[in-house]
């Protein structure tokens, strides 16, 4: 887009767009001409969607970001591993993840108004504000309380026991939310004598005495395998999982019940085929489906700059110059 023909090619097709998105850093596309205010003169109806790292203005307006730099400027680090261990990194990219969730959503919102009001807008989003944004509860604990956000692992800060406890092979995530549950679990695990323990009586109690509780459960659930366990907490009401790891996740029953492992034609793969994750939302009236492979770079440019009159040799042409 550095180039003159290619900006022009963007401009054209801004005319008839709906949506652009754009990632790059605050700044960069006001620069090549091709900002919001520049495209909404061709087309008023835009909606033009942008993502950054922590907005287009402020103090670190400019700055580059990335889903740990903002999952650690902005507290979620900070809150995430072991009680007594340093900071750790989500196992998946959760800050990128949820800011595409959050500006989907917002393009929505856009275009909706848009039907409504007959003008595009502006929508901005950032890795930075999706994680503020994100730090809810303890977030609020700092803001109206003045308290502090700990790491608490897998353990519960108001609650106990809960926790992911490790088994005979694995790990089995449990534990109980009231006084009536933890009479359960107690008989689950066949320590009857905890439920009149004057330090366990209540949830508040047991939040005090938390390191004796957690290490006698942790004892006992050691002495059978995760399968052995299940079987025994499925007997009741308590809420209680097993740590899965992807083989396990994807073999799950549910897994399959809610069709969340689709497979679908794609030239790239060797067999023809590859198996994807399946759409999480689903509708009543519209069934959800994957009606494409996932694209090959540049697999639809001839198809796309046809629609602005541009043939097969121009889009050659293109290609050889570098502005495509």
């Amino acid at each position: 887009m550095k180039k003159t023909r290619g900006k022009e090619i963007v401009r054209e097709l801004a005319k008839k767009a709906d949506v652009l998105v754009e990632n790059f850093r605050p700044g960069t596309m006001d620069r090549l001409g091709l900002g919001y205010d520049s495209l909404k003169e061709v087309n008023p109806r835009l909606i033009y969607a942008s993502i950054s790292g922590y907005g287009p203005s402020g103090p670190y307006g400019k700055r580059a970001g990335y889903d740990p730099i903002a999952a650690a400027e902005a507290g979620l680090l900070h809150v995430t591993g072991e009680r007594t261990g340093p900071p750790v990194r989500t196992g998946i990219g959760m800050v990128d993840m949820s800011t595409g969730l959050y500006l989907h959503g917002a393009i929505l919102a856009a275009l909706y108004a848009r039907d409504r009001g007959g003008k595009g807008q502006r929508v901005e989003a950032s890795l930075f504000e999706t994680q503020i944004s994100m730090l809810t509860n303890v977030g609020l604990g700092w803001l109206n309380l003045g308290v502090e956000a700990q790491r608490w692992g897998c353990q519960h800060p108001s609650i106990s026991p809960y926790d992911a406890f490790q088994t005979k092979d694995n790990y089995l995530v449990c534990g109980a939310n009231n006084d009536a549950q933890f009479a359960t679990f107690c008989e689950v695990l066949g320590l009857e004598e905890l439920i009149m323990d004057e330090r366990f009586v209540t949830n508040a109690l047991r939040v005090e005495h938390r390191e004796a509780l957690h290490s006698i459960v942790s004892a006992v659930l050691k002495q059978k395998t995760t399968d052995e366990w299940t079987s025994l907490f499925e007997k009741t009401t308590l809420a209680f999982a097993p740590i899965n790891n992807m083989e396990r996740a994807f073999a799950h029953p549910q897994t399959a019940a809610r069709a969340m492992v689709a497979e679908m034609q794609t030239p790239t793969a060797e067999s023809g085929k590859i198996r994807v994750i399946g759409p999480a939302v689903k509708f009543s009236e519209t069934k959800t489906s994957l009606r494409t492979s996932p694209p090959m770079l540049g697999q639809h440019t001839t198809e796309v700059l046809s629609t602005l009159g541009i043939n097969a040799d121009e889009v050659e042409e293109l290609r050889q110059t570098g502005v495509v």
